[in-house]
């Protein structure tokens, strides 16, 4: 386990993680934490930043809070651990077909207008889910945008997939979640796109199938980096999770800062609409290997 406190100064140590984070260091961390990653902490989410700071105290065998800040803001600590410490800071809640009304809007709407325009056949339709956290997002676009291919022959699509974090898009790739958090799921359609475990020690495990998993094209994105590489035109982004936890001067209207579509207008699906409009968004790493370890069976 890696321990850097031998280069720490004893003041720092007097202190435990039960004392808390000081007002000096609370506000030292909410500034990194805005301007590495756009995620805006009000003092309300203190105790919810200690919570999850501790994590890294026990992984690095530090004993307080101010010892952790005095390694963080450190050259080594700056170099090593910011992408740790956005890693649990950054909110990863999400569920399959959470707000419907996108996904509706996305079949009844966005979908029929961008078939007027493109022609199937010509290339496929790509649709970007920024801030795809564990995968249920991208993952049910893919189930959507499958069922509506079914019913319009020659329609394809591609997903683009990105998160800050590097945990979550671990998972996210390989596509495997508890049998409870598809319950909301209509069984038809969980028996077409998701995979049973055969395991002994895991019946409650199910995984996205192989054909689906090929379609999402997972990346780690930055929202404020510089510059980016998602080149090519999107037709439609689904941007509720990054946009909800942006401070409110990042923005209006997350189409400026993003890839222009090919039609000239791009659908953004997202709970806030006042927000986002200075996101710069993202630089991309190479796309994430799919991965196999277990047996699946048709559910």
């Amino acid at each position: 386990m890696r321990t850097p406190s031998a280069g720490i100064s004893g003041a720092a140590r007097i202190g435990v993680a039960g004392d808390g984070i000081s007002p000096r260091d609370y506000t030292r961390l909410c500034a990194l934490i805005l301007s590495e990653s756009g995620i805006h902490l009000g003092a309300e989410k203190r105790t919810m930043l200690e919570i999850r700071i501790k994590r890294r105290l026990k992984a690095l065998e530090l004993i307080s809070y101010a010892e952790y800040c005095e390694y963080l803001f450190g050259q080594r600590g700056m170099k090593e651990e910011i992408g740790h410490l956005i890693d649990v800071v950054s909110t990863n809640k999400t569920d399959f077909f959470r707000e419907p009304k996108h996904f509706d809007c996305l079949v009844q709407t966005v979908l029929p207008q961008w078939l007027t325009v493109h022609n199937p056949a010509g290339h496929p339709c790509l649709v970007w889910s920024a801030g795809c956290s564990t995968g249920e997002e991208p993952y049910t676009l893919g189930i959507v945008l499958s069922e509506f291919a079914h019913s319009h022959p020659g329609f394809r699509f591609r997903i683009l997939a990105s998160d800050i974090s590097t945990l979550v898009l671990e998972k996210a790739v390989r596509g495997v979640y508890s049998e409870e958090t598809t319950k909301a799921i209509p069984i038809e359609i969980k028996r077409r796109y998701f995979l049973r475990s055969r395991s002994a020690g895991s019946p409650t495990r199910v995984r996205v199938v192989p054909e689906l998993r090929s379609a999402v094209q997972f990346r780690r994105l930055n929202f404020m980096d510089a510059d980016y590489e998602v080149a090519e035109p999107v037709d439609a982004i689904f941007c509720r999770n990054v946009i909800i936890y942006f401070d409110r001067p990042k923005g209006a209207n997350p189409g400026q800062a993003l890839p222009a579509s090919r039609s000239g207008r791009l659908p953004v699906c997202g709970a806030r609409r006042d927000a986002a409009q200075h996101e710069t968004a993202a630089r991309s790493s190479s796309p994430l290997p799919l991965q196999a370890s277990r047996t699946w069976n048709l559910m």
